[in-house]
Protein backbone atom coordinates (compact mmCIF):
# COMPACT_ATOMS: atom_id res chain seq x y z
CA UNK A 1 0.00 0.00 0.00
CA UNK A 2 0.99 3.36 -0.79
CA UNK A 3 2.52 5.68 2.02
CA UNK A 4 2.54 9.30 2.22
CA UNK A 5 3.36 12.15 4.43
CA UNK A 6 1.49 14.76 5.13
CA UNK A 7 2.54 18.42 7.30
CA UNK A 8 -0.50 19.26 9.96
CA UNK A 9 -0.24 22.27 12.38
CA UNK A 10 -0.71 20.72 15.39
CA UNK A 11 0.64 22.12 18.79
CA UNK A 12 -0.03 19.97 21.09
CA UNK A 13 -1.87 16.25 22.11
CA UNK A 14 -5.15 17.60 21.78
CA UNK A 15 -4.30 18.43 18.23
CA UNK A 16 -2.94 14.95 17.42
CA UNK A 17 -6.42 13.41 18.99
CA UNK A 18 -8.25 15.71 16.48
CA UNK A 19 -6.35 14.08 13.58
CA UNK A 20 -6.90 10.31 15.20
CA UNK A 21 -10.69 10.61 15.30
CA UNK A 22 -10.71 11.94 11.49
CA UNK A 23 -8.62 9.41 10.43
CA UNK A 24 -10.06 7.01 12.32
CA UNK A 25 -13.43 7.62 10.23
CA UNK A 26 -12.20 6.21 7.02
CA UNK A 27 -11.42 2.27 6.27
CA UNK A 28 -8.17 0.73 5.42
CA UNK A 29 -6.26 3.34 7.15
CA UNK A 30 -2.89 2.85 9.24
CA UNK A 31 -1.11 6.30 10.09
CA UNK A 32 1.18 7.91 12.88
CA UNK A 33 1.53 10.69 13.63
CA UNK A 34 4.85 12.86 14.70
CA UNK A 35 3.87 15.66 16.87
CA UNK A 36 7.15 16.90 17.45
CA UNK A 37 7.70 17.68 13.66
CA UNK A 38 4.24 17.91 13.08
CA UNK A 39 3.98 15.08 10.44
CA UNK A 40 1.08 12.32 9.71
CA UNK A 41 2.43 9.44 7.81
CA UNK A 42 -0.44 7.56 6.69
CA UNK A 43 -0.65 4.07 4.43
CA UNK A 44 -3.85 3.87 2.34
CA UNK A 45 -5.40 2.84 -0.62
CA UNK A 46 -6.97 6.39 -0.74
CA UNK A 47 -6.11 8.68 -2.87
CA UNK A 48 -4.07 12.03 -1.92
CA UNK A 49 -7.49 14.39 -2.45
CA UNK A 50 -9.15 12.18 0.05
CA UNK A 51 -6.84 12.39 2.88
CA UNK A 52 -6.07 15.41 2.27
CA UNK A 53 -9.94 16.51 2.13
CA UNK A 54 -9.92 14.21 5.50
CA UNK A 55 -7.04 15.78 7.72
CA UNK A 56 -8.48 19.36 6.60
CA UNK A 57 -11.48 18.61 8.81
CA UNK A 58 -9.64 19.10 12.02
CA UNK A 59 -9.50 22.63 11.09
CA UNK A 60 -5.62 22.80 11.05
CA UNK A 61 -3.10 24.13 8.09
CA UNK A 62 -2.32 20.75 5.92
CA UNK A 63 -0.28 20.38 3.07
CA UNK A 64 1.15 17.22 1.30
CA UNK A 65 4.95 16.27 1.30
CA UNK A 66 4.84 13.67 -0.92
CA UNK A 67 5.08 9.78 -0.78
CA UNK A 68 7.26 7.95 1.84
Amino acid sequence: MPKHEFSVDMSCEGCADAVSRVLNRIEGVEFTIDLSNKKVCITSEHSVDVLLATLKKTGKAVSYLGPK
